[in-house]
């Protein structure tokens, strides 16, 4: 089964949880704290191999999880890190964050591999928090939760060409003709399911890939039939190929294919319109074919138009030199623009609260932010001094002040997702 989109819930490993210990030996006078650090959460790693080309393994996972560093312990010894999850992609490959809009990776070569969840760094233990003033910290650190992220996963086809047409035009046909691809071929009106990647050679050994994108018919753009699934796929394409079937075998006008073929590219993505295009008049073995031809050239003065038949072969051979001659003079471009990458966004600074504060009833006020609710899931509150540092990181945050400043009284309650709290002035 070709499958070309998924949409994925991708959990990174959190950090090991610091450990708490003292140094007690014989001896050894005031030993001081002794417990290590927690290992990093495991990573989701996406690679691509080339040897696939579907991305049917990722419909059936759907959730990814990374694994949790492991713990620190006593003795000062540090937890091991976890391993990363590599998922294996094909090329051409995008991975979108469904939350912000933006692109993670764009995966184009073999062995080329993105961080798309990164895991959590593990918590420190009381050794990393001795200083002079508090020489022996009865307190460490919960490791740092793993990225969270829901994704959009689309495989985007690397070709240099792409075939596009209405079904039964010969798109097919013309592509098990110039390369190894063995498309379904149908003697009735019938339309390509997936589409189907070829490597041409021409008769001066230049080489190149063609798609045949099918599945395009009036209406594709919006939905109808398969074309909105596949048109994609041509966004990587440096030339498109708009094959015509110019006997109007099925009742249908050349010129009416032409405009209506266009109209879907446009309305799907304008930008599509810019590439350079050939159009292939197939099917001239047929009767009516090059009366037929004669007609389309008056609607289409300007357009150039090269004859051909699948068929028998006759003007395949001046249609690849024609394409390995465009794709000579156009240089290979980066499909998206760099403002669209999550790793290109200008942060600029903003006098902006990492929290939100609101209330939930007469005596409860609820507090949201990412930096609050993941400082409260590093906190280990088995120990007085651990607490304490909790709320005068709070208190430093502006928390306080602004619950005050809202109506807080003592004895209110302050909840922290699902943590809840007495208010005291």
């Amino acid at each position: 089964m070709f499958v070309d989109e998924v949409i994925l819930d991708l959990k990174a490993g959190d950090g090991g949880d610091g450990c708490m210990a003292f140094r007690r030996e014989k001896y050894v006078e005031m030993g001081g704290p002794f417990g290590g650090n927690g290992g990093h959460g495991s990573n989701i790693i996406f690679k691509v191999d080339s040897g696939m080309n579907t991305l049917l393994d990722l419909r059936l996972r759907k959730i990814i999880k990374g694994k949790k560093g492991a713990n620190g312990e006593g003795k000062g010894k540090h937890g091991r890190s976890s391993e990363d999850i590599v998922v294996k992609v094909p090329e051409g490959t995008v991975v979108t964050d469904l939350e912000t809009g933006f692109i993670i990776a764009d995966l184009t070569k073999h062995g080329q591999e993105a961080v798309v969840a990164t895991g959590g760094r593990g918590g420190r233990g009381n050794i990393a928090f001795a200083t002079r003033s508090n020489p022996a910290p009865s307190f460490a650190e919960n490791g740092e939760p793993g990225e969270e992220k829901r994704v959009k996963v689309e495989l985007k086809l690397l070709a240099d060409v792409g075939l596009v047409g209405l079904p039964s035009v010969g798109k097919s046909t013309f592509i098990s003709r110039i390369s190894a691809s063995r498309p379904k071929i149908a003697a009735y009106h019938f339309t390509t399911l997936r589409p189907n990647l070829g490597v041409v050679k021409t008769k001066d050994n230049r080489s190149f890939v063609v798609a045949d994108l099918p599945g395009l018919i009036k209406g594709a753009s919006l939905g109808e039939g398969l074309g909105d699934k596949f048109l994609k796929h041509i966004e990587r394409t440096r030339v498109i190929a708009h094959i015509i079937d110019m006997s109007a075998f099925e009742g249908r006008d050349p010129y009416e294919d032409y405009v209506t073929i266009n109209k879907e590219l446009k309305d799907f993505n304008e930008s599509i319109m810019n590439k350079p295009q050939i159009v292939i008049a197939n099917k001239m073995d047929l009767p009516n074919s090059k009366e037929n031809l004669e007609a389309f050239k008056k609607k289409l003065p300007d357009v150039k138009v090269y004859p051909m038949s699948g068929v028998t072969g006759e003007g395949i051979d001046e249609v690849l030199i024609e394409l390995a001659n465009m794709l000579d003079k156009i240089e290979k471009t980066p499909l998206y623009e760099p403002e669209k990458f999550e790793s290109h966004i200008l942060y600029k600074f903003k006098e902006e609260k990492p929290f939100s504060i609101y209330k939930e009833s007469s005596d409860t006020w609820v507090i949201t932010g990412k930096e609050v609710e993941k400082l409260l899931k590093m906190t280990k509150f088995s120990s007085d001094e651990s607490a304490l540092r909790f709320a005068r990181k709070l208190r430093r945050m502006g928390i306080d002040d602004e619950l005050r400043e809202k109506g807080a009284k003592d004895g209110d309650t302050i909840r922290i997702l699902d943590f809840e709290f007495e208010y005291k002035e």
